[in-house]
């Protein structure tokens, strides 16, 4: 039984947004930050995928159920696919 205080995991949440979870969210921006950029998605890109994402009934808690991905992390490299057949994510 969990503490009636302590934070409620989102299912429908990126990392960023998942209760208590910043450190697991600076994690992801600095492996981002550390794709070159000839191999980074653009911000408009990763925004649009991200949208599907939280749409995506296997999102849960800003991991795919489909891949085990953190899908911030995945959004962020240009050549990734989202994970689902057919894919969700904009080409």
């Amino acid at each position: 039984m969990t503490a009636p205080d302590a934070p409620v995991p989102c299912p429908r949440c990126l990392s960023s947004e998942v209760p208590g979870g910043e450190a697991l969210s600076a994690l992801l921006r600095q492996w981002t930050e550390a794709i070159p950029d000839e191999r980074r998605a653009d911000g408009a890109l990763r925004r649009a995928r991200l949208d599907v994402c939280r749409a995506c009934p296997h999102l849960s808690a800003g991991t795919c159920a489909l891949c085990g991905c953190y899908v911030e992390y995945r959004a962020a490299h240009a050549a990734q696919r989202c994970p689902d057949a057919p894919g969700r994510w904009p080409a």
